[in-house]
């Protein structure tokens, strides 16, 4: 490589590494804005803002636990999006094995159907499903919340393609041995599938953590809230105290961080090994 490329080289992965510490730094700044606000005492979206806080407090942490049940609230939204997570994870992780592994009339098609549900807006499905709650009796309870979410097309399409990846010879030798679906399942084809697995164990939770509008329409109880409702409320109709409600936002997007910095790594496999873009 002649001196000339080898300068063109260097100027490139330069500009390169600019760019993405740029890019990395305009995506941090607003969580780090978040936090410095959240330790702020009386700040407002009109302060101009500060890396380090002049006199940081935590302040607005104690005024957010005095002002609502935040404990509880917290609680709630543990509760509901673990166990809809758990349920989704269970739901598509068997519907994907039969969409992957087992053979039947119409397969294709009605796996096509199962995928075209992904395109109805869940806004469309608000009145349905808060008819069926409350012919079930589920209105303002935790169960209410928690039941349209256990099943997840965008899981089964996730599950089902790193299914197919595992070779059909590990299915063949297990038969020959006498394992019959269930061990072939849970032995075999669970454990390899454990990046996927992780995958969708964080989007699911993710997605009921955030969830706004259901809980808010279906849990009606204050001491039922969930995060999101719990810090809508916490906005003002002419004035909010921002400092509170960015230390509401810091506390949600604990569990989150924590979830996603453990299973980094699977996540990385599993999009790489299912082709999910």
């Amino acid at each position: 490589m002649t001196s000339t490329a080898l300068k063109n080289s260097t100027l490139r992965r330069t500009a390169l590494y600019v760019v993405l510490i740029a890019g990395a730094l305009i995506m941090v700044f607003p969580f780090v804005w978040t936090v410095v606000t959240s330790i702020t005492p009386g700040a407002t979206l009109t302060t101009t803002p500060k890396i380090i806080p002049d006199d940081p407090s935590l302040a607005p942490y104690f005024e957010l636990f005095g002002r609502v049940p935040f404990a509880r609230v917290i609680m709630n939204s543990l509760l509901i999006a673990g166990v809809s997570t758990i349920l989704q994870v269970v739901t598509s992780a068997m519907a994907a094995y039969v969409f992957a592994r087992l053979p039947f009339p119409g397969r294709g098609a009605i796996f096509v159907v199962y995928l075209a549900t992904m395109m109805i807006p869940f806004q469309v499905l608000i009145v349905p499903l808060f008819a069926e709650m409350k012919t079930l009796g589920l209105i303002n309870t935790y169960w209410g919340a928690i039941l349209p979410t256990i099943a997840s097309a965008f899981g089964v399409f996730l599950l089902r393609q790193a299914m197919s990846t595992v070779p059909y010879d590990l299915d063949q030798a297990a038969t020959l041995d006498g394992a019959g679906h269930f061990r072939i399942f849970f032995q075999i084809m669970l454990p390899l599938i454990r990046p996927a697995l992780a995958t969708l164990t964080v989007f699911a939770f993710l997605n009921t953590w955030n969830s706004f509008l259901w809980p808010l329409i279906i849990l009606r109880d204050p001491l039922m809230q969930t995060l999101p409702v719990a810090l809508s409320s916490l906005q003002g109709q002419f004035s909010t105290q921002w400092d509170v409600l960015m230390a509401g936002s810091v506390i949600s997007i604990i569990p989150m961080f924590a979830l996603y910095v453990f299973a980094q790594k699977y996540i990385v496999q599993g999009v790489v090994g299912t082709g999910l873009k």
